[in-house]
């Protein structure tokens, strides 16, 4: 069987899925592209995330890419100047909550971007200037716990204000806009690879 490999920038307020049992109305990845029956979304980035999410027919691929030998990065817009001493925290491992536990974090990349990443405006305004300044963080991660990298910024004291992932393994966002997609041969991920950074 011939699968099929979608790379999607994802935008602002849609679910990572194609299905939502429960009634309130949800925008799903089937109302931006006609995805083939059997696609589906490799992890989940939230409704109020962005960026890259890969989708496969495949599900031996979706399985190495969710594990922990594939590492994923992100841009992150935060509530105020993030400073390094919080940076630290959170390349060390930080405590937050997950399904009703404490939880320390793995230790992880991150650092302070000095340049505002140019992904255009968000399909919601993320907030008037005058509550103050933002700054923007990049974390690379090899695990993906709910809302994980929403609460471990606010762990720091810097909660996210937008959340964009721009890696999987060696897959990039690049310039895609958010709603675009791309079908591809392959993700070009070689699943031999212990460590995809």
């Amino acid at each position: 069987m011939n699968h099929r490999h979608f790379i999607l920038h994802k935008p602002y307020g849609f679910l990572s899925q194609f299905i939502y049992k429960l009634k309130r109305n949800k925008k799903l990845l089937g109302e931006i592209y006609d995805f083939p029956i059997g696609t589906m979304a490799i992890g989940r980035l939230d409704e109020d995330s962005e960026g890259l999410l890969l989708l496969t027919t495949d599900g031996k691929m979706s399985d190495f890419i969710t594990s922990s030998k594939v590492y994923k990065e992100y841009f992150v817009q935060v509530d105020g100047i993030i400073n390094q001493a919080a940076i630290e925290k959170i390349k060390m491992g930080v405590e937050i909550g997950f399904e009703g536990k404490k939880y320390i974090t793995k230790p992880c990349e991150a650092a302070i971007l000095n340049e505002i990443p140019n992904f255009g405006l968000r399909g919601k305004k993320i907030r008037d200037e005058r509550h103050g300044p933002t700054s923007w963080v990049t974390i690379t991660v090899n695990e993906g716990k709910f809302r994980q990298i929403r609460k471990m910024t606010a762990a720091v004291g810097f909660p996210t204000l937008r959340l964009i992932r721009v890696r999987i393994g060696t897959v990039l966002l690049n310039d895609l806009k958010a709603g675009e997609v791309l079908e591809v041969d392959n993700f070009g991920l070689d699943l031999s690879t212990k460590n995809i950074i």
